[in-house]
C-alpha cells in the first residue's frame, strides 16, 4: 500500500490540533485562547479512533473511510471534519502504534537482564497489543538485495547482516521523505538494541535482523472473530517463530 508521505506531516498537525482543541476569539482582537472539544465532538473523535483501529487492524490501511465512519456509527461527514484526508487519520494510527511499539520496547530493554527474555517480552507484549499490524508500511517494506549489489547509501535497519547462501534482508524506505518519520527511527534504533543484544549473547540467529523481528510482529497476530481464539492462534504462532529466531548450538 502506498501512502503519501509528503503529506504527513502537516497531517499530523491538522489531526493533533483537531484531538486537542480549537482556537476561538476572545472578541478583542489581540490574544486567543484554546477551548476544549464539546462532549459529543470529543466522544465522536474517540469513536473514529477506536474504530479506525479496529478496521485497519483487520483489513489494513486500504480500507475505506466509509467502513471506519460505519464501525464508529458516526456518518462519514463527521469523520471527513475531523481528519480531512485519509492519510491524515491513517498517519494519526501509524504514529499513535509506532510510538506504543517503541515505548515496550523501551521497557523491554530496561527491565529485562537477559537478551533473549527481553527480546521475547517485547515480542510477546506486542503481538498481544496487535499494534503490529498497524505499524507504517514503510516500515514494514522489505527487499532483499542480491549478492553483488552495492549497498545503499542509508539502510532502514541499522547492523543488518547477510544471510549465509543469499542475499541480504533489509528494510527499504517506501520514499526518502519517510527517512524523517523520527518515530519509525527511534522503534527502528531500540529494537535494533534488543536484536544485538541477544545476538551478541548467541541466542539469536546470526541471520536475523531488525526487519525480521519486525515482520513477525506483523505476521504473529491475526485477526480472527472469536477474541479468545485470537489470543490463543497469536500465542501458538509466535511460540513457533522465536523458535525459527533462536540460534541453535552446532
Amino acid at each position: 500500500m502506498h501512502i503519501q508521505d509528503s503529506r504527513w506531516s502537516s497531517a499530523s498537525a491538522i489531526a493533533s490540533g483537531g484531538a486537542v482543541g480549537a482556537a476561538v476569539s476572545t472578541g478583542r482582537g489581540d490574544t486567543s485562547r484554546t477551548t476544549p472539544l464539546r462532549v459529543d465532538a470529543q466522544r465522536n473523535l474517540e469513536h473514529v479512533l477506536r474504530a479506525a483501529r479496529e478496521v485497519f487492524g483487520e483489513l489494513g490501511y486500504g480500507a475505506p473511510m466509509e467502513d471506519v465512519a460505519r464501525r464508529a456509527r458516526v456518518g462519514v461527514g463527521t469523520v471527513y471534519r475531523r481528519f480531512p484526508s485519509k492519510d491524515v487519520l491513517v498517519r494519526r494510527i501509524a504514529e499513535e502504534e509506532t510510538s506504543r511499539l517503541t515505548d515496550q520496547a523501551r521497557a523491554a530493554l530496561g527491565q529485562e537482564d537477559e537478551p533473549w527474555s527481553a527480546l521475547s517480552r517485547f515480542l510477546r507484549t506486542s503481538v498481544a497489543s496487535g499494534a503490529g499490524r498497524l505499524l507504517p508500511p514503510q516500515v514494514l517494506r522489505v527487499g532483499v538485495a542480491e549478492e553483488g549489489d552495492a549497498e545503499p547509501e542509508e539502510t532502514r535497519v541499522p547492523q543488518q547482516r547477510t544471510q549465509p547462501g543469499g542475499g541480504e534482508l533489509r528494510l527499504v524506505p517506501e520514499q526518502p521523505a519517510a527517512e524523517d518519520d523520527a518515530g519509525a527511527a527511534a522503534l527502528l534504533d531500540v529494537v535494533g538494541q534488543l536484536v544485538e543484544r541477544a545476538r551478541a549473547a548467541g541466542e539469536l540467529r546470526a541471520d536475523v535482523s531488525v526487519s525480521d523481528v519486525l515482520l513477525v510482529i506483523a505476521t504473529a497476530a491475526p485477526s480472527l472473530p472469536d477474541p479468545a481464539q485470537q489470543a490463543a492462534a497469536s500465542a501458538r504462532l509466535l511460540d513457533i517463530l522465536l523458535e525459527g529466531l533462536r540460534s541453535r548450538p552446532v
